[in-house]
């Protein structure tokens, strides 16, 4: 029986044409959070010759498109981990995964009893915003510099940031120490049990500094991947992914099953 099965599977990557699926930081992007010229040039290629491929990261399509400009990809990417599924050539959003206002605001009343303040990614029906207040500490002044440094028109100074709970967020990402961060993700987890989606890591690019981010609960590059395949007619392709992080392992096994 384990031979026939194994067979029946080898068939069924043979017949059928493999959509690819990478995350890009600490995956496809070298140190630097750059495509290598090797990987631009045979992505290139690979493009050229109709592989279908993707991207599924934690960042924004204004982010994704600076890193992977002068690629062709025919297929939307997921973006804020699933919160979006868009078009990288335009940016508009073909699903959106926003956080129900109640949650936003309770989150945000917790976020800022430890003494914290969040970043909001939101959508308001024309544009992506994201908006901040000033930084309070390294971790956070590194991100605004580094969007100002890549000229992200999502950036706005807020002077309330609840006034774009009016907006639809999408995320809301907390950059702090990792015991605060991993005390405040606890809290999530058990008041919501299911209700948001959590990533807490280290960011690669300044070191010492964790980002704790929350989405809705379909903000996951699984389900996200899931909708994409169904949306262009790839439910019956192999699904063959890449990844690193904890925020990876669901499109693993959603690939294990397909």
């Amino acid at each position: 029986m384990f031979f026939k099965r194994r067979w029946k599977l080898q068939t069924k990557i043979r017949n059928t044409n493999p959509l690819y699926v990478s995350d890009l930081d600490g995956t496809l992007l070298i140190n630097d959070a750059t495509l290598s010229e090797y990987s631009r040039a045979e992505l290139q290629r690979l493009l050229h010759e109709g592989v279908s491929f993707s991207v599924a990261s934690a960042r924004s399509v204004v982010s994704i498109r600076k890193i992977m400009q002068g690629l062709h990809l025919t297929l939307p990417v997921v973006e804020f981990n699933g919160a979006f599924l868009s078009d990288l050539e335009t940016g508009r959003h073909q699903v959106i995964h926003s956080i129900e206002p109640a949650i936003v605001r309770d989150i945000y009343q917790t976020v800022t009893g430890f003494g914290c303040i969040p970043f909001v990614s939101a959508y308001n029906g024309m544009e992506d915003r994201l908006y901040y207040l000033d930084p309070i500490n390294e971790g956070m002044n590194w991100y605004v510099n580094d969007r100002l440094a890549n000229k992200d028109r999502r950036l706005r100074r807020a002077v309330e940031l609840a006034d774009s709970f009016r907006e639809q967020v999408v995320c809301l990402t907390i950059i702090d120490c990792a015991d605060v961060l991993y005390e405040l993700e606890t809290v999530f987890r058990e008041q919501y049990r299911g209700g948001v989606e959590t990533h807490l890591f280290e960011n690669a690019y300044s070191p010492g500094w964790h980002w704790l981010t929350v989405h809705d609960k379909r903000a996951t590059k699984d389900q996200a991947i899931r909708t994409l395949t169904e949306m262009y007619g790839l439910t019956q392709n192999e699904l063959i992914v890449f990844g690193d992080q904890i925020n990876d392992i669901k499109i693993f096994q959603n690939a294990a099953q397909a």
